[in-house]
């Protein structure tokens, strides 16, 4: 039973992972089609995790109101839709609304999952099945720019669309027929705006939450500048084909299925702070090796996506103790916490794949040191985040 809710919530994650990084071979293409500039090819990009991680604030608590299947399958509806309608886009313009309306309902799968993994689980039991899941998802970025790659090398950018289609349809009928109901009706929260405006303010007002967030999103964050700059880094820097991707998202990804597959054993063997720290570490080594390589050499594979594989391996590592930690300071409360901490984490997906990333994806080494950048910042915000628990803990009781 477990392994079949995992691999169901993995694969409800993988809808906005498919949809970022399918098409992505297809960038040059679309714009060539429409005959508009990489800049404004890159906001089909900017749009989608903009309108994805907005959507995220109010998953969460449109689940604990009407409960986690009614919302996933409508949301996967809308998304099916959307896709089908940037298949058949006759303008550049109405293909942008279709991508906003993918971003608008790709998250509900991830921040709702999250949610319902807290609702069955607890404790060392809830990392380790956020570790697995992130283990699964992990495959999809991986998949995703090589099948893009050879789908638009035979059929053209728009059946990557079509794909991504087929894949919101199969989505449908998997979470109808085995996705069980975690959160019964006594459970659930009235839908009152006033009392929901008050609970986001409640989360916001915890600077411990709000600093933790800010470490998954910055850390994430490396992965995004990378992402965000695919097309250019493969094409352009490392002068690979559109069928070519797999050599930066496999090594990336691969690092990620590897360092869930080991956190998730360390979760009832190891402190949460231990773990932590051992993700960090690995991270910053890579980032420091990462930028010591794009220094002193031209980029070029294997090397230089070899310190992303680690890279992302320490994330997987670090990140679900950072989450499941996060989370738990709110369990009246977890659909809205969830959406929250996702918001966060594409709001600054969003802003380092498309405001960051342009301006950095013409250098290898540029590339690098935004990653390690991000990382600091990252490490910053956790190491804050534990001295405001701290703090919190030894202030007197004002009773």
């Amino acid at each position: 039973m477990h392994r079949m809710l995992t691999l169901i919530l993995a694969c409800l994650g993988m809808v906005g992972a498919l949809a970022i990084d399918t098409y992505l071979p297809s960038i040059p293409a679309i714009g060539r089609s429409f005959a508009v500039g990489p800049l404004a090819v890159q906001q089909t990009l900017s749009v989608f995790l903009f309108t994805f991680a907005f959507m995220m604030l109010f998953y969460g608590t449109l689940s604990d109101s009407f409960g986690r299947r009614p919302v996933i399958l409508a949301a996967l509806g809308v998304y099916t839709l959307a896709s089908l309608g940037a298949m058949l886009a006759p303008t550049f313009g109405v293909l942008l609304a279709c991508r906003a309306l993918q971003g608008l309902s790709a998250g509900a799968g991830s921040v709702i999952g999250q949610a319902i993994v807290q609702d069955r689980f607890s404790g060392a039991e809830a990392q380790k099945i956020t570790s697995h899941i992130m283990m699964v998802f992990g495959l999809a970025p991986a998949i995703a720019p090589v099948l893009g790659g050879w789908l638009h090398v035979h059929f053209g950018w728009r059946s990557t669309f079509l794909f991504l289609a087929l894949f919101g349809a199969l989505m449908i009928a998997l979470c109808y027929r085995a996705l069980p109901e975690s959160l019964p009706p006594r459970k659930r929260h009235a839908f009152h705006a006033g009392a929901i405006a008050a609970n986001y303010l409640k989360v916001l007002r915890e600077p411990q939450f709000v600093l933790l967030s800010l470490a998954v999103g910055l850390a994430f964050g490396g992965l995004s500048l990378y992402i965000g700059s695919a097309a250019n880094f493969v094409m352009e820097i490392l002068h690979l084909p559109e069928t070519a991707f797999g050599w930066m998202f496999i090594p990336l990804i691969s690092g990620m299925v590897v360092g869930s597959a080991w956190g998730a054993k360390l979760a009832s063997r190891m402190a949460p702070a231990s773990i932590m720290w051992t993700g960090f570490a690995v991270m910053a080594g890579a980032g420091l090796l990462n930028v010591g390589y794009n220094h002193v050499f031209a980029a070029q594979v294997p090397w230089a996506v070899l310190p992303l594989s680690v890279y992302t391996f320490g994330l997987a590592v670090a990140m679900p103790a950072i989450q499941v930690r996060a989370l738990a300071l709110f369990p009246d409360n977890r659909g809205l916490a969830s959406s929250m901490l996702s918001f966060v984490q594409m709001m600054v997906f969003a802003l380092v794949s498309g405001l960051l990333a342009p301006m950095l994806f013409d250098s290898a080494f540029k590339l690098a040191c935004g990653v390690l950048a991000t990382l600091v910042l990252s490490f910053a915000c956790w190491r804050l985040g534990l001295r405001s628990a701290g703090a919190a803990a030894s202030a007197p009781d004002p009773s």
